[in-house]
């Protein structure tokens, strides 16, 4: 019987109940000794309704108690019978129960009941919506967390999606790549070869990429006869880059004499999300793996680049017409300023100042204002300096916060030596200038100055004092600069050549050779090298606590030394002077960073491990600074990538 009716039947028997005693009480009242009689059926029929009620109220409790039961069952049936799997676990992540595909298709029957779950199964119980690879198979994981007696327990549901997944990655492996592959050193090896080491060298290097292709399902074509254009699958490029690109290698070892080989510089736009996008990020990888000297893969994708290879040297280039027409559009920038900002890196060096100072005294005699933006104080240079003022006069030199001050839109800013944005002198002078120049010889870095309306960046130079030498040949000027700038440029160069020893080639030489003839005085020069005696026995104590580890030298320098940002790298320069020593590294500590100057002789590529470690520089001379941690701990750090290298070289 439904509640409502329970209901209806109570309200007609109390009505009828009441009647009845009102009958009653008005025969009474008349005189009628019976009139008790009148009340007896109103209260037989409560009896009859309250029973009839009561036992309506035990038949309903059995229903439900039953249905129950019977919804109980069905649930569990259904638990059991899902076409996923299901499993419950308290708050310590121990395994209460799970329905028969979780324990077939998930478990494999094993029995872990009891068991931490995580301890066995790649399981996240902390994420609401996860993706999980187990057995070759993938599952979505879904948890909904609910409360059981006295525990906290949660539910966990296992949806397989391993047919979705694998079309997601039959789709991802199948997008095309773009490809473009430059010859680094093709004219200088076919300029004074004869007609039939040509056609072999051409011959060989197609034949190369034939076979390179071959393993694909990709296309290859040429577009000039240095410069290729191929698009492979994604799959294919994956393997590529597990391979660290071997075919650099294979390119190696095709020889047009003793002592020249064929390198490449590919660029891979990997990742992009149509084909135009691939082919530009292609060009900057291109542009990216030239600029770093040849040599080498450059693989651009969301997070970034990735670099391959660059154990060889940039190729010297011999032509000079791209210096001549970078040196006609310079001066005419110069010319339509109102004045000229130079500004190199932070803690200047000789090479930074020197060629900033030479360029300043260029730019005086094309009759505009020139300023060297510099700090006085933190710079390595301060020899330099005070000739300069000496002999050029102080006001040349202004400091980054007095530039910020003056500077319109009218001034060009010239960035020497570096083209990095982060070690810049003064990063809010960049930001400041409207017109940006950049000359610089450092192997490219990924966070580079993107603005400038002439990027003249020469890997293969020693210096930038070898660069600014060459532009100031080609600059129309009414006389030579004065001998003060002369020697400011050569010891630039000395620095970086290590007295023309490292990365010298013909034009070093030439530049040398120009800067000696309008008078440098190699003597002033080899005084600007000189130091204090608590600097020589610094110098000395470093190279002292050295340790040898296979054919790398590594020293940790004392703490509170003296001049330690100019004495580490002379140190690490006199470490590879010890036999067998083909890399060097100097650790010392500067505040709440550890600063590694790492030097080599070229047979290590010291860039490509301080690149690993945050830093960067060149393939002979690097550096890195670590934020918060010891000079011990950045160390082991370092160890760790010697480690690594010396294996992938291995392989």
């Amino acid at each position: 019987m439904k509640p409502k009716y329970h209901v209806a039947l109570w309200v007609l028997t109390v009505l009828l109940l009441l009647l009845t005693v009102i009958t009653a009480a008005v025969l009474y009242r008349s005189g009628s000794r019976y009139s008790f009689l009148y009340s007896l059926p109103a209260f037989l029929l409560v009896g009859v309704t309250g029973f009839t009620l009561l036992d309506s109220h035990r038949n309903r409790i059995r229903y439900i108690a039953r249905l129950n039961q019977e919804c109980t069952e069905a649930e569990l049936a259904t638990f059991q019978q899902l076409d996923m799997g299901l499993c419950v676990l308290d708050e310590d992540s121990i395994l209460l129960h799970y329905n028969d595909y979780f324990s077939e298709k998930i478990l494999e029957s094993e029995d872990l009941f009891g068991k931490k779950l995580p301890d066995y199964l790649p399981l996240d119980v902390s994420a609401e919506l996860q993706q999980v690879s187990w057995q070759e198979s993938f599952y979505q994981v879904k948890a909904v967390s609910y409360q059981g007696g006295e525990k906290n327990l949660t539910a966990f549901l296992w949806t397989d999606i391993t047919e979705l997944e694998k079309l997601r990655q039959d789709y991802q492996n199948s997008r095309p790549c773009v490809l473009l592959i430059v010859v680094d050193n093709y004219e200088d090896l076919i300029q004074n070869a004869k007609e039939s080491v040509r056609l072999e060298i051409s011959a060989a290097i197609e034949k190369l990429l034939e076979q390179f292709v071959s393993h694909t399902n990709g296309i290859l074509k040429r577009l000039k006869n240095d410069r290729f254009f191929a698009v492979l699958e994604e799959e294919y490029i994956q393997k590529l880059i597990e391979e660290k690109f071997s075919i650099l290698d294979d390119a190696r070892n095709i020889h047009a004499d003793e002592k020249n080989c064929v390198t490449f510089s590919i660029g891979v736009g990997h990742g992009a999300s149509t084909m135009q996008e691939s082919e530009a990020w292609a060009v900057q990888c291109l542009d990216m793996a030239l600029g770093r000297g040849g040599d080498q893969a450059a693989v651009k994708s969301d997070g970034g680049f990735r670099f391959f290879g660059g154990v060889s040297k940039g190729v010297e280039k011999k032509s000079r017409a791209k210096t001549r027409i970078i040196a006609e559009a310079i001066q005419d920038l110069i010319l339509h300023s109102a004045n000229v900002y130079i500004m190199g890196h932070r803690f200047g060096d000789l090479d930074s100042i020197g060629s900033a100072c030479g360029l300043a005294g260029a730019v005086r005699l094309m009759k505009i204002p020139v300023n060297v933006v510099v700090d006085p104080e933190k710079n390595l240079s301060k020899q330099l300096i005070a000739i300069a003022e000496e002999e050029m006069g102080k006001e040349l030199f202004l400091t980054p916060q007095q530039a910020i001050d003056t500077i319109t839109e009218d001034t060009l800013l010239v960035i020497v030596d570096t083209h990095n944005k982060d070690i810049l002198e003064s990063q809010e002078l960049y930001q400041a200038a409207k017109q940006v120049v950049v000359i610089d010889h450092h192997r490219k870095n990924v966070n580079y100055v993107d603005n400038a309306v002439v990027f003249h960046h020469e890997p293969y130079a020693s210096s930038a004092c070898e660069m600014v030498t060459e532009l100031i040949q080609y600059f129309k000027l009414v006389k030579e600069v004065d001998a003060c700038c002369a020697n400011c440029l050569l010891s630039g160069i000395m620095l970086d050549t290590k007295n023309f020893v490292m990365r010298t080639g013909v034009r070093t030489f030439e530049a040398a050779a120009y800067l000696k003839k309008i008078g440098a005085d190699t003597v002033k020069v080899k005084g600007l090298f000189s130091g204090s005696i608590e600097a020589y026995k610094s110098r000395a104590e470093i190279v002292g606590s050295a340790e040898i580890i296979g054919c790398h030298a590594i020293a940790i320098a004392p703490e509170q030394t003296p001049e330690i940002r100019l004495v580490a790298p002379q140190a690490a320069d006199e470490l590879l002077s010890i036999s067998k020593v083909d890399a060097a590294f100097v650790i010392y500590a500067v505040k709440d960073s550890v600063s590694i100057s790492a030097r080599s002789l070229g047979a290590v590529n010291v860039q490509v491990i301080m690149e690993q470690l945050g830093g960067g520089g060149h393939q002979t001379m690097a550096a890195t600074q670590i934020p918060n941690i010891t000079p011990e701990e950045a160390k082991q750090q370092l160890l760790a990538v010697l480690a690594e290298t010396r294996g992938n070289q291995n392989n």
